[in-house]
């Protein structure tokens, strides 16, 4: 249900999360202004291109088509046939979710939460150590695949204001439970090698494979969430959004090129959420530094085609309605990046490939750059960056040959 059953004004409800989130705003390097409102989902730049005239167009039409496999393969490395086969069969396990129940206006995992595919049991298992019960859901969530787990509390301001029926595009209620407590935030990492790949329908076929393993994986951890006799609402890009939750679930923390940056792969994760009144403890937010490197990077701002991300300092600035109002952070434009999509009918992740941060950080040698970008050093980290040529592209044909001799 909406928070709190809409019997606050909107100054009331900022009055109180003012109050109640201050301390771990500051913890979490999250900065929220007097004039912050909630979400409204309509205008995410995704859903505006079903419904915005100054979005809409034939080349969002056939983008979206594309994965269907009907768009005409595009000529040239990372888009022929293969590639766009390979990309679109990523995206199977995803699809099934998305299309079973669109008659009811619902969009599993991008315009509604998941569908229960089992109840709640009657009977709930007790909980007495809820840091207990917290260590047994990460563990639980490896099981099912999950490469991170973070667990925060159920912090309303982001979740949307209204959800989307697929229908019409038009705003439905954002209806959730009653007594759900925490945010359990699952990270699901994107293939180093398909990601060097970027841009290419190729590259895409990384995110859709995250996309279809998030689904199977978050729907299966709630699940067993719900037979322990508590409710867990599974969610993808659904119902709130996963960014603020994954920095305040301690899982990395934000960054220029709109991403989560993690010690563990860098900006390379797809999240999900759960929603549960399952008594868990909370994890921390930590700043780690990564803001600071930030503060002297621009390689992904450099790097972007269409130049849709920012330079200089964090601000409230809005570029159109499908940026958040009243929080002050890095704020892409939604509208020159999606654009760029469109014309590539695939996704875009240069900003992800080129990060210094996109390292595998199981070598030492990247875990000792980590360090050193993460202190006061950090100038020389960047400079180390620069002068080893971190980020470059990796041909499609390449992947190909090297993924058929492995």
């Amino acid at each position: 249900m909406p928070w709190p059953a809409n019997r606050l004004s909107l100054d009331e409800k900022r009055a109180e999360w003012t109050k109640r989130y201050a301390r771990s705003d500051i913890e979490a390097g999250i900065e929220v202004t007097d004039d912050f409102e909630p979400f409204v989902q309509r205008n995410d730049i995704f859903t505006r291109a079903f419904w915005d005239d100054a979005i809409r167009s034939d080349r969002t039409r056939a983008f979206f088509e594309s994965y269907r496999m009907e768009a005409i393969p595009r000529r040239g490395a990372g888009f022929s046939q293969k590639d766009f086969a390979l990309r679109n069969a990523s995206w199977l396990i995803s699809d099934i979710f998305t299309n079973r129940n669109q008659d009811q206006g619902l969009r599993e995992g991008f315009q509604a939460p998941i569908s229960y595919d089992t109840p709640v049991a009657p009977q709930q298992v007790p909980v007495d150590d809820p840091a207990a019960m917290a260590a047994e859901i990460k563990q639980i969530a490896r099981f099912f695949g999950a490469d991170l787990c973070g667990i925060t509390d159920h912090d309303e301001r982001w979740l949307y204001a209204t959800r989307v029926d697929a229908r019409d595009a038009s705003e439905a209620p954002n209806d959730l439970p009653d007594g759900l407590t925490s945010v359990i935030v699952l990270g699901h990492e994107m293939d180093e090698s398909l990601v060097a790949t970027y841009p290419s329908a190729l590259g895409g076929a990384a995110t859709g494979r995250e996309y279809s393993h998030e689904a199977a994986i978050v729907a299966q951890v709630a699940a067993y969430i719900r037979n322990l006799g508590y409710e867990a609402v599974p969610s993808m890009n659904d119902t709130g959004l996963v960014i603020p939750f994954a920095v305040k679930a301690g899982l990395g923390e934000y960054a220029r090129n709109q991403l989560v940056i993690t010690e563990e792969f860098g900006p390379r994760l797809r999240f999900s959420k759960i929603f549960t009144s399952l008594p868990l403890a909370h994890d921390q937010p930590r700043k780690r530094g990564v803001a600071a490197f930030c503060d002297i990077c621009t390689k992904c701002a450099d790097a972007c085609p269409v130049k849709a991300l920012p330079y200089g300092p964090p601000t409230t600035d809005r570029p159109d309605v499908s940026a958040i109002r009243g929080v002050r952070k890095w704020t892409s434009d939604a509208a020159a990046c999606f654009g760029f999509w469109t014309k590539l009918s695939s996704d875009c992740a240069i900003c992800m490939r080129v990060c210094p941060f996109n390292r595998d950080f199981t070598k030492w040698w990247h875990r000792a750059w980590l360090r050193l970008a993460l202190s006061p050093l950090r100038r020389l980290a960047l400079w180390v960056d620069a002068r080893t040529g971190h980020g470059g592209r990796t041909k499609p044909e390449s992947w190909w040959r090297m993924f058929a001799q492995s």
